[in-house]
């Protein structure tokens, strides 16, 4: 009975210990238990949950999107392009194809608009189809497109014309470039429509007048302004893309701009105003001068030699 009196106290002794063991395992497990699960739930709210609000909003039809188009959608400008095809169809004479060649070496380097070259490209163009029907320009434009211009569209900027696209919102070009190309462009894109300086037409034949002036800096803002009036869309829940700081208007317009290849100006405009800015740009120099490198190098030399050879029929 000694003996067995001696081993009673170490065995319940030992159950004690056991029972609070087993009590502090269970405890520990339950806290941990609770720990992951909220730390699984906290997991799945990052995950599910943006960083930002959803945009464009599905749904949202009171809300649209304008886009520029030269040096935004396309590389380069519009209007050279079309210069180029009509060049190859016998509408003017080398000269102006070299004038034409070096405008647009000098704003494919440059990266921004240069409003005498601007100029003189429009008197050039309107002189150029003077006296010529509207349907001939727009059927060879069509054809224009397909050699100058389909392969120059930027793949990121043409993403962003269709998320708006697939959110059920309505997409505008908004340009410049003579309303029949930008027409074009926007229909081969599959986008609402275009926005675009308008040549007088008289009974379906060019003046080689203006209505009014280039659809340019201020008269886009004008123009978003009155076909967002006459749609009934709500600006402030608008979206506007471009490259240039002559549009800041525009993009000043819209409660979501977006500087896409931005020039210098609109660049640091974009910074200080906290607009969101994609660059699709490739290459060191590109990020400079606003396009990939190796074009550059192409419009240069074909510019340069373009003005190289006007230069000696001069002298």
């Amino acid at each position: 009975m000694a003996a067995l009196g001696w081993l009673t106290p170490r065995r319940r002794s030992a159950t004690a210990r056991s029972v609070l063991a087993g009590e502090a395992a269970a405890e520990a497990a339950r806290k941990s238990s609770l720990q992951l699960e909220q730390e699984r739930e906290e997991s799945a709210a990052a995950e599910t949950e943006p960083t930002e609000p959803e945009f464009p909003v599905v749904g949202d039809v009171r809300a649209a999107a304008f886009f520029d188009l030269d040096n935004t959608v396309m590389q380069g400008a519009a209007i050279f392009h079309f210069g180029r095809g009509l060049y190859k169809r016998k509408f003017f004479q080398r000269r102006e194809l070299a004038r034409f060649a070096w405008q647009q070496a000098w704003f494919r380097l440059a990266g921004v608009e240069d409003p005498e070259h601007m100029q003189d490209a429009r008197d050039s163009a309107l002189s150029i189809v003077q006296g010529h029907r509207v349907a001939e320009l727009m059927s060879i434009g069509e054809e224009i497109y397909d050699e100058y211009m389909a392969d120059r569209i930027w793949p990121g900027t043409r993403g962003l014309a269709q998320a708006h696209l697939d959110a059920g919102q309505k997409v505008w070009l908004v340009t410049a470039a003579p309303v029949e190309t930008a027409t074009i462009i926007a229909r081969r894109l599959g986008l609402t429509g275009a926005l675009g300086t308008v040549a007088e037409s008289v009974d379906g034949v060019y003046t080689g007048r203006l209505v009014g002036e280039p659809l340019h800096g201020p008269a886009k803002a004008e123009a978003v302004r009155a076909l967002a009036a006459a749609e009934g869309l709500d600006l402030g829940r608008c979206a506007a893309y471009s490259d240039s700081h002559n549009d800041i208007p525009m993009l000043s317009l819209v409660g979501h701009p977006y500087a896409i290849n931005p020039d210098a100006k609109l660049r640091k405009h974009a910074k200080d105003r906290d607009w969101r800015l994609r660059d699709y740009r490739t290459g060191r120099k590109a990020a400079k001068v606003g396009i990939p490198a190796a074009a550059g190098l192409g419009a240069l030399a074909g510019g340069t030699a373009a003005a190289v050879a006007l230069h000696r029929r001069r002298h």
